[in-house]
């Protein structure tokens, strides 16, 4: 996903902080690590959620970066970790459910080598065409796509605004055609300039550019409204019902961690989602929190995920980069 200026200032804000959790007491450092590189939303929001861990655990908890693959390489450092909970994996969609059908070299199994401590949430995309786009519905774009040749820009081959494309496709029955670039920023540069006539991107992300009239949102692919955008219809409530193209998160530890550890972590995690800064903190970050916090519910989430997306993958025939 791409680094907004606002991300970025919270960064900072986060960042600043960070510095009273590191004079807490405790032993070595809990690692929360995040698979995808520093300054974008994964990682601005597991930089929150570490301050709020810290205290109930005891310990510091420092992010650690380890991007690369998907978010497999990271999920794999986690995997063949110690199972002593001191390495903890801030996961989503792609290395928790989706990217074994898209990465054939993946060295990890998400079911067989993780434990799941609880989900977080989920954060929707933005369905957003170009201004000039006479399309300002769901089922405008879809009558429109049906007539005239459309293209939509991801941000990468399997990515989540690429699966996005790839399920709107097979539920509205249009052939859109799908345009890769090397991140959200080339997408979005495109759409601005028309080269593309509409994409999927995260909320914070698509927000400036809707506010400042360059782009139209037609709606959001969570089942409800983001707080972020309470004005701007789903996609499923819009004749696509059960539209769901969101990146969900949630936290998993090494499969062999002891289950007193993980109710330890899971302990925790609940205490510092309950945090009301926290909780406002997610929410502006376009977060729709989970309303189970639990280690079943993060493995049903990573279940259902895996079974959703595999006909959409197989049927667009969607690979990764």
């Amino acid at each position: 996903m791409k680094t907004t200026r606002r991300s970025m200032l919270a960064l900072a804000a986060v960042g600043g902080l960070a510095r009273p959790a590191l004079a807490q007491p405790g032993g070595r450092p809990v690692l929360l690590i995040v698979p995808f590189a520093p300054g974008g939303p994964t990682d601005l929001i597991a930089r929150r959620l570490a301050l709020g861990l810290g205290e109930p655990l005891g310990q510091v908890v420092v992010v650690e970066n380890r991007p690369g693959a998907g978010g497999n390489i990271g999920a794999e450092f986690v995997a063949r970790s110690a199972p002593d909970g001191q390495t903890i994996l801030f996961g989503t969609s792609g290395p928790l459910a989706i990217n074994r059908m898209l990465y054939p070299d993946q060295t990890y199994d998400p079911v067989k080598d993780f434990a799941p401590i609880a989900p977080l949430g989920r954060i929707p995309n933005v369905l957003a065409v170009n201004a000039r786009v006479p399309a300002r519905t769901v089922p405008e774009l879809v009558a429109l796509a049906k007539k005239e040749k459309l293209s939509f820009g991801s941000s990468g081959n399997g990515a989540s605004s690429h699966l996005a494309g790839a399920l709107f496709n097979r539920m509205a029955g249009t052939n859109i055609e799908h345009i890769p670039y090397k991140g959200t920023g080339p997408a979005l540069n495109d759409l601005l300039a028309g080269h593309v006539a509409m994409v999927f991107t995260d909320v914070l992300t698509a927000l400036p550019h809707i506010q400042g009239g360059r782009v139209r949102g037609l709606g959001v692919t969570t089942l409800e409204r983001s707080a972020v955008l309470p004005d701007l219809p789903t996609v499923a409530e819009q004749g696509l019902h059960g539209n769901d193209a969101s990146v969900f998160f949630g936290l998993t530890v090494a499969i062999a961690t002891p289950e007193p550890v993980r109710e330890r972590l899971r302990g925790a995690f609940v205490r510092a989602v309950g945090q009301l800064e926290i909780r406002r903190f997610l929410e502006s970050q376009g977060m729709q929190v989970a309303p189970d916090l639990t280690g079943a519910a993060l493995s049903s989430l990573m279940e259902t995920e895996r079974a959703r997306w595999a006909r959409v993958i197989q049927e667009a025939s969607v690979r990764a980069d």
